[in-house]
C-alpha cells in the first residue's frame, strides 16, 4: 500500500532553486532547479530516508 507524505516546497531567495521537505520525516529534504526535478529528488530522498530508518531501527533479537 503506498503511503502518503506532505511535500512542503519553497523556493531559495538566494539560489533561486526549489527546495522540497517532507513534514513527516524530519531532515528529509532535497532541492533542484525545476518541479520535475524536484519531484524524482524528493521520491528518492523519502525512499532512502525509509530504507535507513528500517536499517537502523531493527528489533532486537
Amino acid at each position: 500500500m503506498p503511503q502518503q507524505f506532505t511535500v512542503i516546497i519553497e523556493r531559495d531567495p538566494e539560489s533561486n532553486w526549489l527546495v522540497g521537505s517532507v513534514a513527516e520525516l524530519p531532515g528529509c529534504y532535497t532541492q533542484a532547479q525545476d518541479m520535475a526535478r524536484l519531484e524524482a529528488n524528493i521520491r528518492e530522498a523519502i525512499e532512502v530516508y525509509l530504507d535507513t530508518v528500517e536499517t537502523t531501527f531493527q528489533p532486537a533479537r
